[in-house]
């Protein structure tokens, strides 16, 4: 009995001295990490939420928020609404205090109304429609990438000074994402009163990859310039770009902002070349390249050595980021507060810089127009 208890004295001596490590380790913050990990976006997907896991270890590696670590819960919207809404649904019941989320709008627009009612912090990666922020559904929102309206002010821009085209050839994805990018191109070319007709309208949807007869109309159309709306990186970009390539379809081609990444780049090839766009983040382009943070995170990803640093990486770790700063800042992991500190605001020290939001949550980015040359991303001046 005396050796047992004992025992039992120096197994409560040792958690003593353990105390502050394992209530630390047994009180984490949920962060809910929805997005698609199968499926056409999948491997998108698994690159923002690894970029996202590195973001998580340099936070709790700097104490975490509020001197509690972050843990990561990751779920699979699967790009479906329905699926989003349930597993939306599911991250509630686990309790998490934020949900970074949005590859697809429709999803993104499916399950704000959810996590709003739930009262928990929604902070959207990249799907870009606009009434993402206009919604009433949920008010605190927040959006780390350009909109659609913000990017067809850089489009329309391009497609009257560079190209001058009056006959514009559109092939947009069918979904709240490219038909919202076409209105908006078009309502910007209106409002800059300039003289346009559509040659040819090709819809598709985000797991198309045969775009055989879209070229083959786009080609015969005789359009001065084409407008092409694809976000699907690992497949439907690059196909469209091979096919466009073997048809040798001539005309200039211009992306929408943010469609062409490096990874659309390795599976495209050649094929890409020549195509026209823009972004609003490049590692190792100015003034990016001279951010302490994110020269932090580009060496963090190339340590981790499974991602690299592209604008949907970091727009997935940057939203974690901002979150994070804010939620100290307020000394609160409350939606309401955070959101608060964030929106119509500026967060120091984010790999974007100061990143400055406007009252409505969104970011407020600078664009950089590009062309590919030789496989590569060539930025303008």
């Amino acid at each position: 009995m005396k050796r047992r208890s004992m025992m039992r004295t120096l197994g409560l001596a040792m958690a003593v001295l353990a105390g502050p490590v394992t209530a630390l380790a047994a009180d984490p913050i949920k962060v809910g990490m929805l997005f698609p990990q199968s499926g056409g976006a999948g491997d998108d997907g698994q690159r923002v939420t690894q970029a996202v896991r590195v973001m998580t270890d340099l936070i709790n590696q700097k104490g975490g928020v509020l001197g509690r670590p972050l843990q990561l819960v990751v779920l699979d919207d699967e790009s479906t609404p329905a699926v989003g809404v349930a597993k939306a649904n599911d991250l509630i019941g686990q309790g998490v205090a934020v949900v970074i989320e949005g590859y697809n709008s429709p999803v993104t627009l499916a399950i704000q109304p959810v996590l709003a009612r739930a009262g928990i912090m929604d902070i959207t990666i990249l799907s870009k429609a606009d009434g993402i922020l206009a919604s009433a559904s949920n008010p605190l929102a927040v959006r780390m990438n350009s909109s659609n309206g913000m990017d067809a002010a850089a489009a329309a821009d391009w497609l009257m000074k560079t190209v001058k085209a009056k006959r514009i050839a559109f092939a947009s994805q069918n979904d709240a994402y490219g038909n919202g990018a076409q209105a908006g191109v078009e309502a910007e070319l209106k409002k800059a009163g300039w003289a346009y007709e559509i040659a040819t309208q090709q819809g598709f949807s985000f797991t198309s990859t045969d775009f055989r007869v879209a070229v083959t109309a786009i080609k015969d159309s005789k359009a001065d310039a084409v407008m092409v709306t694809n976000s699907s990186a690992s497949s439907g970009m690059p196909a469209f770009l091979q096919q466009y390539h073997q048809q040798q379809v001539n005309i200039p081609l211009i992306a929408a902002v943010g469609t062409v990444s490096p990874q659309v780049l390795e599976v495209a090839g050649a094929a890409a070349n020549g195509v026209v766009s823009a972004d609003i983040y490049f590692a190792d382009v100015e003034p990016f390249a001279s951010i302490p943070t994110n020269k932090e995170f580009v060496a963090a990803l190339k340590k981790d050595g499974k991602v690299i640093a592209d604008k949907f990486t970091a727009l997935g770790a940057g939203a974690l980021q901002v979150w994070a700063i804010a939620a100290n800042q307020a000394k609160s992991l409350e939606k309401e507060k955070v959101a608060a500190t964030i929106r119509g605001h500026t967060i120091p020290g984010t790999i974007f810089g100061d990143a400055t939001f406007a009252a409505n949550g969104q970011l407020q980015a600078r664009y950089f127009p590009m062309v590919v040359k030789d496989g590569k991303i060539v930025v303008q001046p």
